[in-house]
């Protein structure tokens, strides 16, 4: 297991594009199911979730060519339906979250849909009730096998329905629409995920022939066809990571540029990270960071303690927050931060503390960060990476602090980043990969 060795403490410069976004790809490249002919992807990180799934594709009898960097051909013309049901496919499937979203689009296609229990992020309870409800809606059959936590849904044919989620789920209703696009008849689907991935899917789908219509909003119908033919699409730059280089320029004091950032699609990213005083310019499509010394964090209107919270979009994502909350040990003013989401994911907070930061753990979904305002400098530590979050949050600390850190379990960073700390060397950074 691989370890990052961080030299803290030095200034950054440079300019970073950032990869494809890892929760739209793994959407996108589930849809490539729904037809036998060839879909063209380009923007797909080289990460390991990602590479995860394409491998679990290719055991299916999916053609993959890689033609570029980060340019993949996919085509689904020769399906091998029986590796659902080996051991193999149990094991590759339960070592990932996203292998979920294989299910609607087989179903919509084959009739049938297996998947063991996802792993990921331990990051709390994540149900998976939201999706197999939307199929069984649909008409499909469920089963599940409570011995070796397999599931499975199978139907003769999908109907179309009117359905309303009990959760806002992105996964969920990417999986949901992509069984309903090849269903008889017409489906809404109300209190669906509108993310700018959810869009992106929409699109995609549309372009290979499905008939969805309420695109963005929480509405959305969709007209079953027959038939999806092949496509070409380009995943959009992942907004988590651009969340996260400016996370790093700030905590490091850095000027630093990033280019093609999509701003249209960065929802509420930009006035969250303004509210805890950070500075930055848009530059065309670029955002620019200046260095900066110092930030404030802003109180609400009548003097109370800011409070940062996550939501469905258009809220703020919860895969920002630990970003936001290491940044807040660094700033002048106190802010709460509320994981809404997920019960386990402050749960990395006890190693900023360790580092010198003020917070205190409210209970498993709220912490009070009293900022530093930089007078006393993070201090160096040994690390585990718990999550991908957790994990390029602390990395983000290390490298701010006073000495050199270590952060054991780094395949867990490794999942969501590609190639991190090349890219981080580049704009001067000092970190090394250790090999144990």
């Amino acid at each position: 297991m691989a370890s990052f060795k961080i030299e803290g403490g030095h200034k950054l410069n440079g300019t970073i594009t950032p990869q494809g976004a890892k929760n739209e790809v793994l959407q996108i490249i589930c849809a490539v199911l729904l037809t036998p002919e060839k879909v063209l992807v380009h923007n797909v990180p080289d990460i390991i979730d990602v590479n995860k799934l394409i491998f679990i594709l290719g055991e299916l009898g999916v053609k993959i060519q890689k033609l570029e960097k980060n340019t993949y051909s996919f085509q689904a013309d020769a399906i091998n339906l029986n590796y659902l049901e080996s051991e193999d496919f149990r094991r590759d499937g339960s070592s990932l979250r996203g292998s979920i979203m294989i299910v609607g689009p087989l179903l919509a296609r084959f009739g049938k849909g297996y998947i063991p229990r996802p792993g990921g992020d331990k990051i709390g309870r994540r149900r998976l009730d939201t999706h197999f409800e939307g199929f069984i809606k649909l008409g499909a059959k469920f089963r599940f096998n409570t011995e070796d936590y397999f599931y499975g849904v199978e139907a003769d044919e999908l109907i179309g329905t009117e359905m309303l989620l009990d959760e806002a789920s992105v996964t969920g209703t990417a999986n949901i629409l992509m069984a309903a696009v090849l269903a008889t008849g017409t489906t809404t689907i109300y209190n669906a995920a509108c993310e700018p991935y959810i869009q992106q899917l929409c699109k995609m789908l549309n372009c290979m022939g499905a008939k969805i219509t309420g695109v963005g909003s929480n509405l959305l119908m969709i007209e079953g066809v027959k038939y999806l033919s092949g496509c070409e699409h380009k995943v959009l730059p992942d907004m988590i990571e651009i969340g996260s280089w400016i996370g790093v320029a700030v905590m490091t004091q850095s000027e630093l540029t990033i280019k093609n950032v999509s701003w249209e699609n960065l929802g509420q990213i930009p006035n969250v990270f303004r509210k805890l005083g950070i500075q930055f310019e848009k530059r065309g499509d670029d955002i620019y960071i200046p260095e900066q010394k110092s930030y404030e964090i802003q109180n609400y209107i009548d003097g109370s303690v800011l409070t940062v919270a996550d939501a469905p979009w258009p809220g703020f994502t919860p895969d920002l927050l630990s970003i936001i909350l290491v940044l807040a040990t660094q700033a002048n003013g106190t802010v709460l931060i509320h994981q809404k989401m997920f019960e386990s994911r402050l749960f990395f907070v006890d190693k900023l503390i360790d580092m010198g930061a003020k917070i205190i753990l409210c209970d498993p979904h709220r912490a009070t960060v009293i900022g530093l305002n930089r007078k006393h400098q993070l201090k160096a530590t040994k690390m585990t990476s718990p999550d991908i979050r957790a994990g390029i949050s602390l990395l983000i600390a290390a490298l701010s602090a006073k000495g050199t850190s270590i952060i054991n379990n780094i395949e867990q960073i490794d999942r969501g980043y590609e190639n991190i700390e090349e890219r981080l060397k580049s704009i001067g950074a000092k970190i090394e990969r250790i090999e144990d």
